[in-house]
């Protein structure tokens, strides 16, 4: 197979407490729109979006994850397969700022370490702010993630969120296929969809877990996917 062939699809999963403005970021990356009314997520929703990043096609399989306990047994295991995590909490919300430590290891219990950010989201209203800057970068560092200050509503750094995991997942693709250029055959899972990999368990035993499917563009050829390194995915 061609590497010019290949198009990368990335997992990521969106966690953090309830009303932080999970799923607003994702419906403003993908849709474009945002609504400032909450509705509480259900489990799991998922949208994807398309982007070009560092010379490559890339398809983002955005997961967006439930932030109440009720809902914790039926979202902990969509985390299992994620190639990259956005850890999100609220300028108004305390308790979600205090939290962020024990998302990200809900995320690392089922997925290891992945590209990570951390969100502080709603930055349009930073006069009613119930953090200081100085804690959430020493947070940022002691996690050793990106910190990134969005606001939905305004569509500010939204973008640059999901390209940065999407740049990181693709240096870590590259570095790994330099170090192994095969794909085992028994990763090799011919005519399946996107959204039919991630609900079907399939596991690997090298490199990163970053899924690779057969261009698209052209109507006659036929997708298949190919799972990479230690992964499962739903």
């Amino acid at each position: 197979m061609r590497e010019e062939d290949l198009e990368v699809a990335i997992k990521v999963v969106i966690v953090g407490n309830g009303a932080v403005g999970k799923s607003s970021m994702i419906q403003r990356y993908c849709k474009g729109t945002f609504t400032k009314d909450y509705k509480k997520t259900i489990g799991v929703d998922f949208l994807e979006r398309q982007i070009e990043c560092d010379g490559e096609e890339v398809r983002l399989m955005l997961w967006d994850t439930a932030g109440q306990e009720e809902f914790d047994a039926i979202t902990k295991a969509y985390y299992r397969g994620a190639q990259a995590c956005v850890l999100t909490f609220s300028t108004t919300d305390r308790d979600s700022f205090e939290a962020i430590q024990c998302w990200k290891k809900k995320v690392e219990d089922e997925c290891g370490e992945i590209p990570t950010v951390l969100v502080q989201n709603k930055m349009d209203l930073i006069e009613q702010s119930v953090v200081e800057p100085e804690e959430v970068e020493l947070v940022s560092r002691a996690l050793g993630c990106r910190l990134v200050h969005t606001s939905v509503k305004e569509d500010l750094n939204v973008n640059t969120v999901f390209r940065h995991l999407a740049s990181r997942c693709l240096a870590e693709l590259r570095a790994s296929n330099e170090e192994d250029d095969t794909i085992p055959s028994n990763c090799l899972h011919p005519n399946m969809s996107v959204f039919e990999s991630t609900h079907n368990a399939y596991k690997c035993e090298h490199g990163n877990g970053t899924i690779i499917l057969r261009n698209g563009k052209s109507k006659n050829r036929k997708k298949k996917t190919l799972f990479r390194n230690t992964c499962t995915l739903l």
